[in-house]
């Protein structure tokens, strides 16, 4: 199968979830779930960096908008899965 990378703001990627989550789904959850398991992973490893580098907003994660990314995904998740 062919690929392509795309590059989304976390709000464009909420988004797309959000439209996805309109769909059945049995037509769209693999596709979900691959979209938030590649979110979670450029997410993670962005606070990593952030970490290493000093450049958190005083929690320990790295600064908005990267820290509310999670969240929202880790919801739209357990809404699926309702």
């Amino acid at each position: 199968m062919k690929t392509i990378d795309l590059t989304l703001s976390i709000e464009d990627t909420n988004l797309i979830l959000e439209a996805l989550g309109a769909l059945p789904f049995a037509r769209v959850y693999a596709l979900i779930g691959r979209i938030q398991d590649r979110a979670r992973t450029q997410l993670e490893e962005d606070e990593v960096v952030a970490r290493a580098t000093g450049h958190t907003n005083g929690t320990g994660h790295a600064s908005a908008p990267t820290a509310d990314g999670p969240r929202r995904l880790e919801a739209l998740d357990d809404r699926q899965r309702a």
